[in-house]
C-alpha cells in the first residue's frame, strides 16, 4: 500500500510518500511545495491544488492522510491554513484518494511514543523509521509522519471494521489490536 501524506500549509505544504509492506515502511519519496509570497491568496492556493494533483500523478498513491488543522492564537493565520488544507483535500479527492485525518497529537504520538515531541523528535524518528541517511527537513518530515501515522492507524481500522461486521453475539472480541474468538 503506497501512503501521500500531507503537512497543509500555506507558505509550504509538506508531502511525503511511503509503502507499506507487511509491517514494513519504505521512504519512496518527500519534499515541499512552496507558494510565491507575493502571490495573491487565490493563486497560492492554485498552486497547491495542482502541486498536490502532480505529486500523485507521478507516486501514485493508494491512500491519503493529511493534518489536522489547529486552532491557532491568531485566527486569521487558522482560516488561512485551512484554505490551504482545503485546497490539498480537493486535490486528493479529484483524484478519488481516500483522505484520513490526523491531529499533530495523534501523529506525534504514532512516530515518536508522546504527543509533545519537538520537531527536531519527529525528524529524527521519522529518519531512523524510514531508514534514511539524513532527517528530512521539518515540513517533508511532518508529511512523512502523517504518513506514518495512517500506516500505523490503518491495520487498527481494519481490525475494527472486521469485527463491526461480525454478528453482535458471535463471540469475537479485540484484543491487544488483534480479532480473537
Amino acid at each position: 500500500m503506497r501512503i501521500l501524506g500531507i503537512d497543509p500549509g500555506l507558505r509550504v505544504t509538506g508531502f511525503g510518500v511511503i509503502e507499506k509492506q507487511g509491517t514494513q515502511l519504505s521512504y519512496i519519496a518527500s519534499g515541499t511545495v512552496t507558494t510565491p509570497a507575493d502571490a495573491e491568496l487565490p493563486q497560492r492556493l492554485k498552486t497547491i491544488l495542482e502541486s498536490v494533483g502532480e505529486i500523485i500523478a507521478t507516486y501514485r498513491p493508494d491512500c491519503s492522510a493529511i493534518e489536522k488543522v489547529f486552532v491557532n492564537v491568531n485566527p486569521q493565520s487558522t482560516l488561512l491554513l485551512g484554505q490551504a488544507r482545503g485546497a490539498a483535500v480537493c486535490a486528493l479527492v479529484s483524484a478519488e484518494l481516500a483522505v484520513s485525518e490526523y491531529t499533530a497529537l495523534q501523529i506525534k504520538q504514532a512516530v515518536v511514543g508522546h504527543g509533545k515531541a519537538r520537531k527536531t523528535q519527529v525528524q529524527e524518528m521519522v529518519k531512523r523509521l524510514l531508514s534514511l541517511p539524513a532527517p528530512p527537513k521539518s515540513d517533508a518530515a511532518d508529511a512523512l509522519g502523517v504518513a506514518i501515522c495512517h500506516a500505523h492507524a490503518f491495520d487498527a481500522l481494519n481490525t475494527i471494521q472486521k469485527a463491526a461486521a461480525l454478528k453482535p453475539k458471535s463471540g469475537f472480541r479485540i484484543r491487544r489490536g488483534r480479532l480473537i474468538r
